[in-house]
């Protein structure tokens, strides 16, 4: 499915060509799932839960949690690059998908709200629920821009913003927001 649908976009994509691409029967793809959609639902999953882990072993427990965020934040982000096709794939369809897609959406987005909850909050920060949803709904606008830009393969230069975002909700005082690579740049 990621192969067939980054090359040809959801909507072209069939399922006679997911399975060839697998070397798989239709059989064995319904024995799996639904439908097409319901296979890249699963994909969307799989794809963001490896993201995911990135996230989580990019934190060296111990440093500050500004640092912590800005490791995290940059090997996300670069982790998202090194799938271009596959990135700008599965952030523009999932729109597509109605309920079922903004349902997924939602739960992968919540997983990572959670993290960064889990991890600032260890530590002299104050972030609540509802600011780490706000957070990653940003870092995901700042994500679907830049693909939209054609700067899939960029996207660890949103690093910087990005984690300025995190830092302010989290009530980090203004005067860190400059960290290391100056002020965040606005959005184009």
């Amino acid at each position: 499915m990621a192969h067939v649908a980054a090359a040809q976009g959801l909507a072209a994509t069939s399922i006679a060509a997911v399975v060839a691409e697998a070397g798989v029967s239709k059989r064995t793809f319904y024995e799996h799932f639904a439908d097409k959609d319901a296979c890249f639902l699963e994909l969307y999953r799989a794809a963001s839960a490896s993201a995911l882990r990135t996230l989580r072993a990019s934190v060296q427990v111990g440093r500050p949690w500004q640092d912590q965020v800005e490791d995290a934040l940059g090997a996300y982000l670069a982790h998202l690059s090194a799938g271009p096709q596959l990135i700008r794939m599965l952030f523009v369809e999932i729109h597509h998908l109605g309920p079922a897609g903004a349902t997924v959406r939602r739960e992968v987005m919540q997983h990572l709200a959670d993290y960064m909850l889990e991890t600032i909050n260890t530590q002299d920060a104050v972030l609540t629920p509802t600011m780490a949803v706000a957070a990653v709904g940003g870092i995901h606008e700042l994500v679907l821009q830049a693909i939209e830009r054609g700067e899939a393969a960029q996207l660890e230069r949103l690093t910087p913003s990005a984690s300025a975002v995190v830092r302010l909700l989290a009530g980090a005082p203004p005067s860190s927001l400059t960290k290391k690579n100056g002020p965040p740049k606005r959005a184009v």
